[in-house]
Parts: C-alpha cells; sequence; structure tokens
C-alpha cells in the first residue's frame, strides 16, 4: 500500500486523474467491482490533493462524473444484456448476496440505487441489476446521481482529510513516524473492511 501511495504522490497531474477517474468509471460500468478498487483509487485521490499534486474540487468532479457515467454503463449492460450477465462465472461464488442485492432492489427501487453505492458489492452489481428489472433511465439517474455525489465528494475528502494529517505528523515528527502513524491506520481501516464484507456476507 505504501508503494502505491508513493506511486500516486508521486505521478504526473494528468496521469493520477487519468488512472483514479478510470478506475472508479470500471468498478461500475463493466461488472468488475469485484477486482478494481475504485473507491481506493478515489481515496488516494484525495490524498493527492491534500499533498498539492492535484485540484480537490477537480478531482472531486473527475471521481463524481465517474461514478455517475460507469453506474450508467453498466445500467446499459444489464438492459441489454439481461439474465446473460448475472449468469457470468464471476458471480458464482456470490450468489446469496446478488439475490440479496435483487431482492433490495425490488423492494427498495431507487432507494436501494442510492443505498447501494455506499457496499463495494452493490456497487458493483445494483446498476446492472436496474437494468435487467427494466427501471427507468430517469428514475435510474436520479438516485445515481445523488448516491454518486454523496459518495464521491465523502470519500476524495476522507483521502484529502487523511493526506492532511500524515503532512502534520510528517512535520512534527519526522517522515518514519509518520509513516508508522500510516501504516497502523491502513491496518485499522483493512481491519474494518474485512469485517464489513464478513458482515455484508453473513
Amino acid at each position: 500500500m505504501s508503494g502505491l501511495l508513493d506511486d500516486v504522490l508521486t505521478a504526473s497531474p494528468a496521469l493520477v486523474y487519468l488512472v483514479v477517474v478510470a478506475l472508479v468509471f470500471l468498478e461500475d460500468a463493466v461488472f468488475v467491482g469485484f477486482v478494481v478498487p475504485g473507491e481506493t483509487a478515489a481515496v488516494l485521490g484525495g490524498v493527492a490533493a491534500a499533498r498539492g499534486n492535484v485540484s480537490l474540487i477537480w478531482m472531486t468532479v473527475g471521481v463524481v462524473l465517474a461514478a455517475i457515467v460507469g453506474d450508467s454503463v453498466g445500467y446499459e449492460v444489464g438492459r441489454y444484456a439481461g439474465p446473460r450477465v448475472l449468469r457470468a462465472r464471476m458471480l458464482d461464488r456470490h450468489r446469496d448476496r446478488l439475490e440479496a442485492a435483487r431482492a433490495l432492489l425490488a423492494r427498495r427501487g431507487s432507494v436501494a440505487v442510492f443505498l447501494g453505492r455506499s457496499v463495494a458489492f452493490f456497487r458493483a452489481v445494483m446498476p446492472a441489476l436496474a437494468g435487467v428489472a427494466q427501471m427507468p433511465y430517469r428514475r435510474f439517474l436520479v438516485a445515481n446521481a445523488a448516491g454518486g455525489i454523496v459518495w464521491g465528494v465523502a470519500t476524495v475528502l476522507l483521502g484529502f482529510l487523511a493526506g492532511n494529517s500524515y503532512e502534520r505528523v510528517e512535520k512534527a515528527f519526522g517522515r518514519g513516524a509518520a509513516i508508522a502513524i500510516a501504516a497502523v491506520v491502513l491496518l485499522l481501516i483493512g481491519a474494518w473492511a474485512l469485517r464489513r464484507r464478513r458482515s455484508e456476507r453473513s
């Protein structure tokens, strides 16, 4: 993780924008949210903004637009490919959670699309499921845009605040202490994410 962080912080601004926006887009657009770390990329984009490598405003705008457009592409994939998408092999291990997502969409509709952006698995599958269910696109777009704005702003700001904290620690105690504290924070975040994934599965 520290190597990835260093790469983001030292890359050219154009490359940072490109990588972050592409990963956020791909997470939702082509059903690959299980392997493409869109949320992690958005957080690192915020860290890069905190270090002055990119603009916080433009990074946030890019992440939000990538989330909304990516979800819209995912919706169209589900709408036109239909049940064939749901039979993809990469979903075999997630059938129970997939059925839970479909049930939530059937019960809550637009609310499920909005809330789905805050959960990793639902973020990857909910747009396609909405397309398969033939949810009216205008209705989907409103919920999708609202969720994308809230998620995008919050995620980039999380990285931005974390980046500022790292910088303050580095100035006060030195780079070694800052790296050690950052490693502890990343471990805590990883443990929390693992626990959340386990609770989602259960």
